[in-house]
């Protein structure tokens, strides 16, 4: 064989290799696809994680099976300097490209908080906040617990700190940080105490959390706005007279018997603040997550004599009200007769 051929033949052979060397690295770290025995799965990336930590989730999670691969392109693709912590899909058949794309680029799934009737107090909702984010309930407790904070920040307390809480949905990262998760939610409630409500609610002789806990009560005797206004003026003009409330839903409330239908004499014993019934004035803070419907329903109360009400004996969502609690003895034993007959304890 000539020199020339020998030449034209070890050229080939470069091309070969070369060409070999790019299928199998193509393959090695931009085709090969993730393999799951699922749909997809979740990458959950802590705060002040690194390469190292990201990687080795992948591996635990059973996302990939060639750590080494994966760390040398994810170095090659910047990642190491690029890492967001958060919530992240993967989804099945993904490339080792395309996961360190997700995290680079910051192309994270968000969580929704659903703030709703569901969540009753302050400890449910450190409990349910904690189970979806990555912080834990220590790190929210502290934060409602801080009196300083809370009284320059929103003017609370932590007996009240329940009034911070606007219902609704809230999508956030799943890696967001407890003073940015609070900063969200003071920016909601700020949204909700604009100057025209803060300005009524002083107009009125009421501070923005006792509002908040009086239309928390009148929120769940009724969630008719027209009733509301007319029950809100019931409990205001008992509050002006110095009477107990006699707010039934504080009763469940203070027995942790949120779906009671009825409260009886025996619930009115409970030794709680929350006990209206025994206690006179305001419960220390709301009883449920407040809308927006039932604050402005409050601020603007119907302005009448009735001292008393009680829902009708049809049971379709009104009340009766009476200026005399002889008048109300009267609507009250019709309404107790209609519970009785449906068989409703």
């Amino acid at each position: 064989m000539s020199k020339k051929n020998k030449s034209r033949w070890a050229f080939l052979l470069v091309l070969v290799i070369i060409a070999l060397t790019g299928y199998f690295v193509y393959h090695k770290f931009f085709g090969d696809s993730v393999k799951l025995n699922k749909n997809y799965t979740f990458l959950y990336i802590e705060n002040g994680s690194n390469l190292q930590d990201v990687t080795n989730d992948l591996v635990e999670e059973k996302i990939i099976s060639d750590p080494q691969s994966f760390s040398w392109l994810a170095h090659k693709m910047e990642l190491d300097t690029n890492i967001h912590p958060g919530k992240y899909r993967i989804t099945n058949g993904m490339t080792l490209r395309q996961i360190i794309n997700l995290v680079k680029y910051n192309k994270q799934e968000k969580v929704k908080l659903t703030f709703n009737s569901q969540i009753h107090n302050l400890e449910e909702f450190v409990t349910y906040t904690a189970d979806k984010l990555e912080m834990n309930e220590t790190e929210v407790e502290q934060f409602l617990s801080d009196e300083k904070k809370l009284r320059d920040n929103f003017n609370l307390d932590p007996d009240n700190a329940f009034a911070l809480l606007v219902p609704g949905i809230v999508e956030v990262s799943w890696a967001i940080k407890t003073e940015e998760l609070f900063e969200l939610l003071a920016k909601r409630y700020k949204n909700i105490w604009n100057q025209n409500r803060f300005s009524r609610a002083q107009k009125i002789g009421f501070s923005v959390p006792e509002i908040i806990t009086l239309a928390s009560i009148v929120q769940s005797e009724s969630s008719i706005k027209s009733e509301q206004e007319k029950i809100a003026g019931v409990y205001i003009n008992r509050l002006k007279k110095g009477m107990l409330l006699q707010a039934d839903p504080t009763l469940k409330f203070a027995n942790n018997n949120y779906t009671a239908q009825r409260v009886w004499d025996t619930d009115k014993e409970t030794n709680s603040p929350y006990n209206t019934y025994k206690y006179k004035g305001l419960p220390p803070g709301p009883i449920c997550l407040v809308s927006t419907q039932a604050i402005d329903a409050t601020l603007n109360y119907s302005k009448h004599n009735y001292l008393f009400f009680c829902a009708k004996c049809e049971l379709n969502g009104l009340s009766d009200y009476s200026a005399t609690y002889e008048q109300h003895k009267k609507f009250a034993e019709k309404y107790q007769k209609a519970m009785d007959k449906r068989g409703i304890k």
